[in-house]
């Protein structure tokens, strides 16, 4: 499994059905399997919320980096 299936697996199973009880949404722009970076946008009522940054440094990039090490950094876009 590569690195953009393994984010796409814990995204789809932990991450989006949370976002999603809030009213929110996210989609995997972009993978680098190299630099290890994510690139996602946040969607719903996540898109323009004031807490999305919170939301996306202490919930999203860190789910993502404890379940795939590879990840270095998760971006918005």
């Amino acid at each position: 499994m590569g690195l953009k299936e393994k984010v796409e697996k814990v995204v789809e199973e932990e991450i989006r059905p949370a976002l999603i009880q809030d009213g929110g949404n996210i989609a995997v722009v972009d993978v680098d399997e190299e630099s290890g970076v994510v690139k996602v946008q946040l969607l719903g009522a996540c898109y323009g919320c004031p807490l999305s940054q919170v939301t996306l440094a202490m919930f999203v990039e860190q789910r993502i980096k404890q379940r795939v090490p590879e990840v270095k950094k998760v971006i918005p876009v």
